[in-house]
């Protein structure tokens, strides 16, 4: 169990996602989809749902479209006071839909944005940091390029120096590293040190440590956070998900947690119909982080994240904004009409 914080800083780029119709490939038609998301913003959607005080540090470009972004936060409770607001673009990302014999892709639009141009200098964490009881990371910030990458470092590490819990979630975005660094490893571990909570699977663990995990499903994820434990002495707890691909609208997925003495699992969840996946990932970042801080026991925190995680598969968009009560109110079936 971990102390409950007073406000969770998630810092990160908010990004603009555009969507290409169902069923279409990029401009069959006119219209697109245009949602605000980003890793850390999601988490802090979600936990504010949920009703936990969360502040979204970040840099989103003054102008109107900077302005409907800042206002979709606030509308779901996040406080955006450490939001600032420099002039230059947007990042964007693409998603385009799958369809027969077709996966679903991003295509990134972030280079030299406003947040991924800002310096390590602009970023005054003692300012950034007051009053907070958590600091929420993800890996996609350090690959948007070396300012990024030193920012997320000076985070934590202040973060950690001041007492404050850190999570990391390793959201491995390879199209980002593959424009600057080859060795994202090198960049990598240095945060990961400094984090008390990692999201992350074998692969994760693979690419930090540069070896392989032998063995499969349950005891290969545990050999993998053994390693992880082993390698990164502030590392209190590890969670993950493994998912089995049934078809293009039906996963089943498991949720673990593990600490170095315990580990908790979920029982596998058959979640249908997939109407959205992007974002599912920082559902159950944010579902793990309620469970812990409710005081709940490893299973039952996994379960927690799953269920999040599962809503979120429902739903388009990449924000998970259930309340509680819903949550509350998961099962592996569906449900009648609630009238």
């Amino acid at each position: 169990m971990i102390a409950p914080p007073r406000t969770i800083a998630c810092f990160g780029e908010i990004v603009m996602r555009v969507s290409i119709p169902e069923g279409e490939l990029p401009l069959q038609s006119a219209g697109f989809g245009a949602h605000a998301g980003g890793a850390e913003a999601n988490v802090a959607v979600a936990l504010a749902a949920l009703g936990r005080r969360t502040a979204m540090i970040s840099a989103v470009p003054e102008g109107p479209i900077g302005d409907g972004v800042m206002g979709e936060l606030r509308r779901h409770g996040v406080d955006t006071a450490s939001v600032r607001r420099p002039a230059g673009r947007m990042g964007l990302y693409y998603h385009i839909p799958g369809g027969s014999m077709r996966p679903a892709e991003v295509v990134y639009d972030r280079a030299g944005s406003a947040f991924a141009l800002a310096g390590p200098e602009e970023w005054d964490w003692d300012h950034l940091l007051d009053g907070a009881g958590w600091l929420h990371v993800s890996g996609v910030t350090p690959a948007l390029g070396p300012d990024s990458a030193a920012a997320t470092l000076e985070a934590v590490t202040r973060a950690r120096a001041a007492g404050i819990g850190v999570s990391f979630d390793g959201n491995w975005r390879g199209r980002l590293w593959d424009r600057w660094q080859p060795d994202p490893a090198a960049i990598l571990k240095p945060i990961v040190a400094q984090a008390t909570l990692l999201f992350g699977n074998h692969r994760d663990a693979g690419l930090l440590l540069g070896r392989d995990f032998s063995g499969e499903g349950e005891d290969r994820r545990r050999e993998a956070a053994l390693a992880l434990f082993d390698h990164f002495p502030a590392l209190e707890h590890i969670a993950s998900t493994a998912r089995e691909i049934i078809g293009p609208d039906a996963h089943r997925i498991t949720a673990r947690v593990d600490t170095r003495d315990e580990r908790g699992a979920s029982d596998p969840t058959l979640v249908t119909p997939v109407i959205d996946r992007v974002g599912t990932g920082d559902a159950f970042a944010a579902g793990v982080l309620d469970g812990l801080w409710s005081g709940k026991n490893l299973t039952d925190a996994a379960k927690h994240g799953l269920a999040l995680a599962a809503l979120k598969h429902g739903i388009h968009g990449d924000f998970a904004p259930f309340s509680r009560s819903m949550l509350d109110r998961v099962s592996s079936a569906a449900q009648d009409i609630s009238r």
